[in-house]
């Protein structure tokens, strides 16, 4: 069965910076697109970025975008979120997103998300 595992959440400081990680198991990663999303207190769940299955194109929400960076590495089967210039708004917890298919449609909707993690918390607070 499908399995996201993230990892790398925690407190920053605004202006910090934190690396997501998210392994994934049981589907072919190289051949499906994945994103993140975040859920803010009391908000709901938001796309941030997403990356084509072969590293080809990244989308970013206007909200990250200059800020945020995603990778990926088919070998290991992980995908990355660098975050720097951390901001208090960036509190939320994260979510590791398996696409439906090679290209990146996250940001049309949560509907298009096929799977998603069970979310690591960053904080961003001084």
């Amino acid at each position: 069965q499908v399995q996201l595992v993230e990892s790398g959440g925690g407190l920053a400081q605004p202006g910090g910076s934190l690396r997501l990680s998210c392994a994934a198991s049981g589907f072919t990663f190289s051949s499906y697109a994945m994103s993140w999303a975040r859920q803010a207190p009391g908000k709901g769940l938001e796309w941030v970025s997403g990356i084509f299955s072969d590293s080809s194109d990244t989308y970013y929400a206007d909200r990250v975008k200059g800020r945020f960076t995603i990778s990926r590495d088919n070998a290991k089967n992980t995908v990355y979120l660098q975050m720097n210039s951390l901001k208090p708004e960036d509190t939320a917890l994260y979510y590791c997103v398996k696409e439906k298919g090679t290209a990146v449609v996250g940001m049309f909707g949560a509907d298009e998300f096929d799977y998603l993690g069970q979310g690591t918390q960053v904080t961003v607070s001084s």
